[in-house]
């Protein structure tokens, strides 16, 4: 079975998965946490690169005030190092992080650099970010070279844009799942995502396991990725 090297997860379905079993939707946050922890240990020992979890939106600060600080100190307790080192995972965050509170954003810059030198598996957090923050914010950035005279209009390119994204240090993801029955990108990596694979489960977050993972890499086994190509042509170069 061929595995991604890149799987992005929109972790979908926590607070449903409370509210159906009578519970505060924090309990399905903590829960999904528990689903972390698996598809992180699952996906590295697949031999995955990069696992990009959309953990908080930019829009999910509209969210009340309780849910957001619950989240917040979710993310700040589920930073095990056990986890990280266990299974030479290295972590890397994304988005708008003066967003975040200082001391969340405190323990995850310490992550990040306990984990730096760790060589197996990538796990990015997808945190306060949203995929049309991340392309105005890189537009800005290229609008200010082209301002100082360090780029020309007519040199920019896809590759451009691409060089000035906060994931510039991963490769586009192969496989997209969202959780939890929705089918609907919800601003999440829409550049990066313009051909990637789409795998949609009604799943909840909290349920999805190390067998849901697998069944999702091999729903992906099953498309042929043409990139605008025929299937003639996309065989022939397989020759």
């Amino acid at each position: 079975m061929k595995i991604p090297q890149h799987i992005a997860i929109i972790m979908d379905g926590n607070g449903r998965w409370a509210q159906q079993r009578g519970l505060e939707r924090c309990m399905g946050h903590q829960q999904g946490v528990v689903a972390v922890r698996e598809i992180t240990e699952a996906a590295a020992r697949l031999g995955v690169k990069y696992l990009t979890l959309y953990t908080f939106s930019t829009e999910n600060w509209h969210r009340p005030e309780a849910e957001v600080t619950a989240l917040m100190g979710l993310i700040m307790t589920s930073l095990e190092e056990e986890l990280f080192m266990k299974n030479n995972v290295k972590l890397r965050v994304i988005g708008d992080r003066e967003r975040l509170p200082h001391q969340v954003d405190d323990a995850l810059r310490a992550t990040e650099g306990r984990t730096a030198a760790n060589t197996g598996m990538t796990m990015v957090l997808a945190l306060s970010y949203s995929a049309r923050w991340e392309i105005a914010k890189a537009t800005q950035a290229i609008a200010r070279e082209v301002a100082e005279g360090s780029l020309r209009p007519e040199d920019i390119t896809e590759d451009t844009l691409a060089q000035h994204l906060t994931t510039a240090f991963m490769p586009d993801p192969e496989l997209l799942i969202r959780t939890g029955g929705e089918y609907r990108l919800s601003n999440y990596l829409l550049w990066q995502s313009a051909y990637t694979e789409l795998y949609f489960t009604p799943t909840y977050w909290p349920d999805f396991d190390t067998q849901a993972l697998t069944d999702a890499i091999a729903d992906y086994n099953q498309r042929e990725r043409r990139f605008g190509k025929t299937s003639a042509q996309v065989q022939s170069d397989q020759q």
